[in-house]
């Protein structure tokens, strides 16, 4: 990207594309959906680069709602004639609809508030930028002889939602992210890191933690499976967080596939144990309302151990007080485009943490084991959330509260649930990526009795 990529999407811009497709339409309600992004990309391995890739896109998409029936059509063509054929696309696939008792008219024109989440500089940095992370990753590999793979991207990307009850709704946001790996003969590190403003993220400074790591776990040891004191850094708990955060949709818990089913309102994890959802964080990303258009709420999900608040679209805040006369559940502004099988989901999560530093999460633990990232998660079984995966790229041995040793990675069989009955400390929430699960506000862990099973191969 540069200083030639064309605007975001702008509102004046978003209400006259609106208005030609609103000028075609016949259907009793009809949605506007407008996205325009530009993505771009370096990616790197064996220490050097070796692909560069950038896309700008723009998409319109229509929901039509006749008489009950709703469908959904979409264009990245912005011409009159392929407006006019997408708006009576959607009009056609909604009258092949059977009626549906749950389609709730378009909602009315809301009030969201305001996040500034757009820095020019990140938008516009180009690939010459990105080569110059890469290249700042790539001499601490080539200084620590190690091996450097990864990534460094950056987007720009603007939304707008209006419709023909007069809802409209804005957002632009930019962002910047970077991956790196480092492999040694016998043992790999790794850091990623993600922000709105590209000069937040510190590429040299994940580089050189990716190559501590790496180093650190050279000729890597090796201890029986069993249950540990763990120290799971930020990425690690994120991916299992990730796993436990989609129960919290209040479809899943009318469809009885949330493991919160039957729970909501019971302690189910520790007095430590706090999560919020929440749009309006200084470090989250996204915009103030969901794919409707409602505002977003800020939620209480989890209050001291205590399942609080589910997460509502309208329809399924509809249904629940149907379903059940004494819910007052109402749209919390979670809801996913419609139509879609999932409704809704928290995706600004937010763990409250502790002022445990790094150093003290060590201390005390005779033995245990500190795990970086883990990769390969799958759920076992929904209700108690019991999981399965691997750790990865940096696996340590503690001992008398001092990492002494790397270690050959573990399988583990855990419970998040009862996970987070077992913490026994906290870092400093951050802003943290993994592989497993969207970006979260989440500390450090340590966490007692957690269950590895078997060790890997490597």
């Amino acid at each position: 990207m540069n200083h030639d990529t064309p605007t975001l999407l702008r509102p004046e811009e978003a209400r006259a594309l609106a208005a030609r497709a609103f000028a075609y339409a016949r259907a009793d309600g009809t949605e506007i959906t407008l996205s325009r992004q530009s993505t771009a990309l370096t990616r790197f391995a064996n220490n050097g680069i070796h692909q560069n890739v950038a896309e700008i896109s723009t998409q319109l998409s229509v929901r039509s709602l006749i008489g009950g029936r709703m469908a959904r059509a979409s264009t990245n063509r912005l011409d009159d004639k392929a407006i006019a054929n997408v708006v009576a696309r959607a009009e056609e696939l909604a009258r092949l609809q059977e009626p549906d008792s749950e389609v709730l008219p378009l909602p009315e024109a809301q009030n969201y508030p305001a996040v500034a989440r757009y820095v020019e500089a990140t938008a516009q940095a180009d690939a010459a930028w990105r080569a110059r992370q890469v290249e700042a990753m790539v001499e601490v590999a080539k200084a620590e002889k190690l091996i450097a793979a990864g990534i460094a991207a950056n987007h720009a990307q603007s939304y707008a939602i209006l419709n023909s009850r007069g809802l409209e709704a804005f957002y632009q946001e930019s962002g910047a992210e970077y991956s790196v790996t480092m492999t040694g003969d016998s043992s790999s590190g790794w850091a990623k890191g993600s922000a709105v403003d590209m000069a937040a993220l510190d590429y040299r400074g994940g580089a050189e933690r990716a190559a501590r790591k790496a180093r650190a776990s050279a000729d890597p040891g090796q201890i029986p499976p069993g249950l540990y004191t763990v120290v799971l850094e930020p990425a690690a708990v994120l991916d299992l967080l990730g796993f436990l955060i989609w129960d919290f949709s209040g479809l899943a818990v009318l469809d009885q596939r949330s493991c919160l089913t039957g729970r909501v309102g019971e302690k189910l994890f520790g007095d430590n144990i706090s999560i919020h959802d929440d749009a309006g964080h200084p470090l989250q990303t996204g915009a103030p309302f969901d794919g409707e258009g409602m505002p977003r709420r800020q939620l209480v999900l989890v209050d001291h151990g205590t399942v609080q608040e589910l997460a509502f679209a309208r329809t399924s805040a509809a249904r629940m007080r149907r379903e059940h006369p004494n819910s007052a559940a109402q749209p919390t502004g979670h809801g996913f485009p419609l139509p879609n099988e999932y409704g809704e989901a928290p995706m600004n999560v937010v763990m409250r943490g502790g002022q445990t530093s790094e150093a003290g999460l060590l201390e005390g633990i005779e033995r245990g084991v500190l795990v970086t990232r883990l990769w390969y998660i799958r759920e076992v079984e929904p209700f108690e959330k019991l999981l399965t995966g691997m750790t990865r790229d940096g696996t340590f041995l503690i001992e008398n509260g001092r990492i002494t040793r790397g270690l050959r990675n573990f399988r583990f069989n855990q419970s998040v649930i009862e996970m987070l009955r077992q913490v026994e400390a906290m870092g400093p929430a951050v802003r943290a990526s993994g592989e497993e699960s969207f970006d979260m506000v989440v500390p450090a862990l340590r966490v007692k009795q957690f269950n590895f099973t078997e060790v890997t191969r490597f």
